[in-house]
Order: C-alpha cells, then sequence, then structure tokens
C-alpha cells in the first residue's frame, strides 16, 4: 500500500479508503467483518462511514458494525484512521424532523459526535466531516463546537463534503481568525465523467492545503465496465441500477461510455481499476473511496494504487472525458 498525508496535517494515510456505505444494507456483518480485515491487511488504514449509513429504519447500523469489529481487538482501532460525518436527521424517513435533530448547530454536532462514538465503540474520531452544507448556521457557532470536542479528545481533525469551493474559503478563513487548523479535508464527488470539481472545489482545497476524497469514484458503476457485464451477462443488474441505468438510456452518454470501454480494452486493462488509478494521479486527491461489497472488490481497488497510466492513455481518457479546463478561464471565456 503507498500512504500519503491527509492534506497539510502530519497524519498518515492510506491512497485507498474503504468506504463502508454497503456495511448492513448490502453486506452483512460477518463479510463486513472480513472486507475489513482484508483491507487492514493490504495496509488500508483510512476508513470512512456516517452516522446515517445503514439508512431508513437502520439509521447508525454501518458504525455499529465498525464498532462490533473493533471490539475484535488486535489492534483494530490503533491501526485505523476513522472518519465519520453528521449532518443528516437521524430519526425514522418520513417523520417531521424533530428541531435540532440534524444539520449542523453546535447542539447537533456535540449530540452527533456522542452518538457515533457510543456506536462505534470509541473515544475519539480522527475525521469528524460535516456531511452538507448548513446554510442557517455560521462558522464561527461550528468552530467553536469544534473547539469543544477537541479539548475534549474526542474528536481530532475536520473536514467537509459536498462544499463547493466558496465554502471552503470561507470555513478556513473563519477558522483561521479563531487561530484554529480548520478543514483538513474535502469529500467530493469527483471521477472521470464527472470532473465539474475541477472548476472551483479541487482548486480551492488545494489552495488551502485540503486532501481531497473522491466520493461514487465509478460514478455510480458507470466507469466500471458497465456495457462488457451487461452484453456477458455477469453483474448486468447491478451495474445498471440508479444512475447507471438513468445514464445509459441516453445515446450520447452510451456511446462515450461505449469508447471508454474500447480505449480500456485496447489497452488491455480493467476498467475500474483505470478509472481509480486515474484519479490517483490528479493532483491533490488524497484517495478515492471504494465501497466494496465483496473483498474481490476489494483486491480490484487495491490493484489501482499500483497501476501506472501511460501518457498516451491519460491523453485518450481526456479525449473521452475531457475536463472543464483551468478556473476560472472555463467559465470566464
Amino acid at each position: 500500500m503507498k500512504y500519503t498525508q491527509l492534506g497539510r496535517t502530519g497524519l498518515k494515510v492510506s491512497r485507498i479508503v474503504l468506504g463502508t456505505m454497503n456495511f448492513g444494507p448490502q453486506t452483512d456483518e460477518a463479510d463486513s467483518h472480513r472486507i475489513m480485515d482484508a483491507a487492514l491487511d493490504a495496509g488500508v488504514n483510512f476508513f470512512d462511514t456516517a452516522n446515517a449509513y445503514g439508512w431508513g429504519a437502520n439509521k447508525g447500523r454501518t458504525e455499529e458494525i465498525i464498532g462490533s469489529w473493533f471490539a475484535r481487538g488486535g489492534d483494530r482501532r490503533d491501526k485505523t484512521v476513522l472518519a465519520t460525518k453528521a449532518y443528516a436527521n437521524m430519526g425514522p424517513d418520513g417523520e417531521p424532523v424533530w428541531p435540532n435533530h440534524d444539520k449542523l448547530s453546535a447542539l447537533n454536532i456535540r449530540r452527533s459526535v456522542d452518538a457515533s462514538l457510543a456506536r462505534l465503540g470509541t473515544d475519539h474520531i480522527d475525521l469528524f466531516q460535516f456531511h452538507h452544507v448548513d446554510r442557517a448556521t455560521p462558522w464561527d457557532e461550528i468552530w467553536q463546537a469544534v473547539d469543544v470536542l477537541v479539548q475534549q479528545g474526542k474528536i481530532l481533525y475536520v473536514g467537509s463534503s459536498n462544499h463547493a469551493g466558496w465554502h471552503l474559503a470561507r470555513a478556513n478563513e473563519t477558522a483561521a481568525r479563531r487561530g484554529w487548523l480548520g478543514l483538513v479535508s474535502e469529500q467530493c464527488l469527483y471521477n472521470l465523467a464527472e470532473r465539474r470539481a475541477e472548476m472551483e472545489v479541487i482548486p480551492a482545497a488545494r489552495e488551502y492545503g485540503m486532501g481531497v476524497i473522491p466520493w461514487s469514484p465509478l460514478h455510480g458503476g458507470l466507469l466500471g465496465g458497465v456495457l462488457r457485464k451487461e452484453r456477458e451477462g455477469t453483474g448486468a443488474a447491478r451495474s445498471t441500477s440508479g444512475r447507471s441505468a438513468d445514464s445509459l438510456t441516453n445515446s450520447t452518454i452510451r456511446a462515450q461510455i461505449q469508447s471508454y470501454e474500447d480505449l480500456i480494452d485496447a489497452h488491455g486493462l480493467a476498467p475500474g481499476e483505470v478509472a481509480l488509478a486515474w484519479l490517483l494521479s490528479r493532483p491533490g486527491v488524497t484517495g478515492p473511496i471504494v465501497g466494496p461489497r465483496t473483498a474481490d472488490q476489494l483486491a480490484s481497488a487495491l490493484r489501482a494504487v499500483e497501476l501506472e497510466l501511460s501518457a498516451e492513455l491519460l491523453a485518450g481518457l481526456d479525449e473521452v472525458f475531457p475536463g472543464p479546463g483551468p478556473s476560472p478561464e472555463a467559465f470566464a471565456w
């Protein structure tokens, strides 16, 4: 495994981030434990979760599964850089949200951290992330809540997720005025097929020394060889669900994905591994989040860390999936 610093911090993390969103809804507890063991054995030390994972009536279940894995001992917790998130309403779906039971008020931040610590069975969170932007809560209040939690030893670092570039700037400038470290990472939607983050989010993150942690690196399965699986009848139902199914009904997108798979086939490589390796080659990227449902999917992601993409292939990928170009030129003229 290869490692890098998380943004401007001294924290060293693996270049692959183990996403746990499938633990509970898609993968049972025993298999989830086996995947986490395999990841740790391979040197993956960066695990990402969120308080709402488990979804529906089972919100929090994913954190509980990680907590039961930590409880098995063997230095599992000590070897893991643990990241979780808060923002969402943790009450039953479909019911009105009770006041102060979601978003980023100082009250809900404290409540969310304490609840996550209990489910995870640990005394601290290494990276506490704001899962979404709270437009109603000022950053001074957010940082005051964080200051207290850091002093209590309950969280060490703070990151954001799904924030715009100007949100990152406002958050870090407010933190700087308070003499605080501020945001050290941004978790954003970023992959070959979705490169809008290059416009402002990634430049802002790099300017402030923040690590970039892309989620959905295969764009809902579109970049994982979906058309090949469709033809071969291997995993087609899973690969063409959700975002993939909607996108593949668009003839232009379908042709683009076919060009991508043809390019990868010409180089004798696996589409999903190339998509991950491309992200690993991008400036500012700490590591993509992979959410394996099986040990085989984890093994494929691990191979991407060692994959070096040729200049010819990188140029070909840019032709198939052109980026927006440098900012502000990309939108100014």
